[in-house]
Protein backbone atom coordinates (compact mmCIF):
# COMPACT_ATOMS: atom_id res chain seq x y z
CA UNK A 1 0.00 0.00 0.00
CA UNK A 2 1.37 3.38 -1.20
CA UNK A 3 -1.64 5.66 0.11
CA UNK A 4 -3.82 5.26 2.57
CA UNK A 5 -7.24 7.63 2.34
CA UNK A 6 -9.16 7.41 5.65
CA UNK A 7 -12.38 9.52 5.43
CA UNK A 8 -14.83 10.00 8.60
CA UNK A 9 -18.53 9.25 7.91
CA UNK A 10 -20.74 12.54 7.08
CA UNK A 11 -23.00 14.30 9.53
CA UNK A 12 -25.20 11.97 10.46
CA UNK A 13 -28.93 12.65 12.45
CA UNK A 14 -28.99 12.65 15.98
CA UNK A 15 -29.17 9.21 17.97
CA UNK A 16 -32.86 8.88 19.37
CA UNK A 17 -31.62 6.10 21.63
CA UNK A 18 -32.20 3.28 18.62
CA UNK A 19 -29.55 1.36 17.58
CA UNK A 20 -26.60 3.97 16.89
CA UNK A 21 -25.47 1.50 13.98
CA UNK A 22 -28.47 2.41 11.90
CA UNK A 23 -28.39 6.14 12.10
CA UNK A 24 -27.99 7.53 8.38
CA UNK A 25 -26.70 10.95 7.23
CA UNK A 26 -28.89 14.58 7.76
CA UNK A 27 -29.40 16.44 4.84
CA UNK A 28 -26.48 18.46 5.55
CA UNK A 29 -24.20 15.21 5.70
CA UNK A 30 -25.44 14.23 2.52
CA UNK A 31 -24.30 17.41 0.87
CA UNK A 32 -20.67 17.11 3.02
CA UNK A 33 -20.50 13.15 1.47
CA UNK A 34 -20.90 14.60 -1.77
CA UNK A 35 -18.44 17.43 -1.69
CA UNK A 36 -16.04 14.86 -0.92
CA UNK A 37 -16.82 12.92 -3.17
CA UNK A 38 -15.93 15.82 -5.41
CA UNK A 39 -12.79 16.77 -3.82
CA UNK A 40 -11.70 13.34 -4.01
CA UNK A 41 -12.20 14.03 -8.05
CA UNK A 42 -10.28 17.18 -8.06
CA UNK A 43 -7.27 15.96 -6.54
CA UNK A 44 -7.09 12.54 -8.29
CA UNK A 45 -7.92 9.81 -5.65
CA UNK A 46 -8.24 6.85 -7.07
CA UNK A 47 -8.80 3.89 -4.36
CA UNK A 48 -8.28 0.28 -5.33
CA UNK A 49 -10.19 -0.71 -2.34
CA UNK A 50 -12.68 0.69 -0.29
CA UNK A 51 -13.10 -0.86 3.36
CA UNK A 52 -16.10 0.88 5.35
CA UNK A 53 -18.04 0.22 8.66
CA UNK A 54 -21.08 -1.85 8.10
CA UNK A 55 -22.70 1.46 10.20
CA UNK A 56 -25.46 2.93 7.64
CA UNK A 57 -23.84 6.21 8.03
CA UNK A 58 -20.40 5.59 6.56
CA UNK A 59 -22.12 3.30 4.29
CA UNK A 60 -23.84 5.88 3.25
CA UNK A 61 -20.92 8.52 2.74
CA UNK A 62 -19.12 6.01 1.15
CA UNK A 63 -21.80 5.75 -1.79
CA UNK A 64 -22.50 8.98 -1.81
CA UNK A 65 -18.67 10.06 -2.19
CA UNK A 66 -17.29 7.43 -4.20
CA UNK A 67 -20.66 7.84 -6.97
CA UNK A 68 -18.29 10.70 -7.66
CA UNK A 69 -15.43 9.00 -9.22
CA UNK A 70 -15.13 6.77 -12.13
CA UNK A 71 -14.78 3.23 -12.04
CA UNK A 72 -15.00 2.90 -8.09
CA UNK A 73 -14.62 0.22 -6.47
CA UNK A 74 -17.56 -0.95 -4.18
CA UNK A 75 -17.19 -0.53 -0.25
CA UNK A 76 -16.03 -4.15 1.34
CA UNK A 77 -18.00 -4.17 4.61
CA UNK A 78 -15.47 -4.49 7.72
CA UNK A 79 -17.20 -5.05 10.93
CA UNK A 80 -14.48 -4.45 12.83
CA UNK A 81 -13.77 -0.89 11.78
CA UNK A 82 -17.01 -0.23 13.80
CA UNK A 83 -15.96 1.06 17.81
CA UNK A 84 -12.00 0.39 16.37
CA UNK A 85 -8.67 1.30 18.04
CA UNK A 86 -6.30 2.47 15.94
CA UNK A 87 -4.46 -0.72 16.58
CA UNK A 88 -7.70 -2.69 15.36
CA UNK A 89 -7.52 -0.58 12.06
CA UNK A 90 -3.73 -1.50 11.12
CA UNK A 91 -4.63 -4.81 11.59
CA UNK A 92 -7.15 -4.66 9.26
CA UNK A 93 -5.34 -2.27 7.01
CA UNK A 94 -2.30 -4.73 6.71
CA UNK A 95 -4.50 -7.59 5.38
CA UNK A 96 -5.08 -5.18 2.31
CA UNK A 97 -1.47 -4.56 1.93
CA UNK A 98 -1.67 -5.49 -1.56
CA UNK A 99 -3.58 -2.76 -2.59
CA UNK A 100 -1.63 0.52 -3.82
CA UNK A 101 -5.10 2.74 -2.39
CA UNK A 102 -6.97 2.01 0.21
CA UNK A 103 -9.81 3.85 1.34
CA UNK A 104 -11.01 3.55 4.72
CA UNK A 105 -14.44 5.20 5.63
CA UNK A 106 -15.31 4.90 9.50
CA UNK A 107 -15.76 6.36 12.60
CA UNK A 108 -14.10 8.95 15.70
CA UNK A 109 -11.74 8.30 17.89
CA UNK A 110 -10.77 5.78 15.87
CA UNK A 111 -10.07 7.92 12.30
CA UNK A 112 -8.55 10.73 14.22
CA UNK A 113 -6.05 8.18 16.49
CA UNK A 114 -4.84 6.67 13.11
CA UNK A 115 -4.00 9.62 11.00
CA UNK A 116 -2.04 10.78 14.63
CA UNK A 117 -0.28 7.35 14.87
CA UNK A 118 0.60 7.26 11.21
CA UNK A 119 1.89 10.64 10.71
CA UNK A 120 2.83 11.47 15.15
CA UNK A 121 3.77 8.48 15.82
CA UNK A 122 1.19 8.84 18.76
CA UNK A 123 -2.30 8.53 19.09
CA UNK A 124 -3.39 9.48 22.77
CA UNK A 125 -6.48 12.07 22.52
CA UNK A 126 -5.83 13.45 19.06
CA UNK A 127 -8.91 15.52 17.87
CA UNK A 128 -8.69 16.51 14.94
CA UNK A 129 -11.16 14.93 12.36
CA UNK A 130 -14.39 16.60 12.00
CA UNK A 131 -17.17 14.80 10.04
CA UNK A 132 -16.90 13.90 6.79
CA UNK A 133 -13.24 15.20 7.10
CA UNK A 134 -10.51 13.61 4.71
CA UNK A 135 -7.13 12.66 5.21
CA UNK A 136 -4.44 11.54 2.68
CA UNK A 137 -1.73 9.68 3.54
CA UNK A 138 1.56 8.59 1.81
CA UNK A 139 2.96 5.55 3.35
CA UNK A 140 7.07 4.79 2.97
CA UNK A 141 6.93 1.07 3.97
CA UNK A 142 5.38 -0.74 6.47
CA UNK A 143 2.49 -0.05 8.66
CA UNK A 144 3.76 1.39 11.68
CA UNK A 145 3.97 4.47 14.03
CA UNK A 146 5.36 7.48 12.25
CA UNK A 147 5.01 5.87 8.56
CA UNK A 148 3.06 7.78 6.93
CA UNK A 149 3.66 11.88 5.51
CA UNK A 150 0.16 13.51 5.73
CA UNK A 151 -0.35 14.74 2.31
CA UNK A 152 -3.92 16.35 2.29
CA UNK A 153 -6.34 17.20 4.53
CA UNK A 154 -9.74 18.42 3.51
CA UNK A 155 -13.00 19.26 6.22
CA UNK A 156 -16.17 20.31 4.90
CA UNK A 157 -16.40 23.41 7.30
Amino acid sequence: MHELILLRHAEAVSADGGDDRQRGLSAHGRREAEDAGTWLVNHGARPQRVLCSPARRTMETAQLALAALADAPSPLEAGEIYDATPGELLALLDQHADAGTVMLVGHNPGIERLVALLVEGRSDEFRGMPPCGLAVLHLSGALEPACARLDAFWSPR
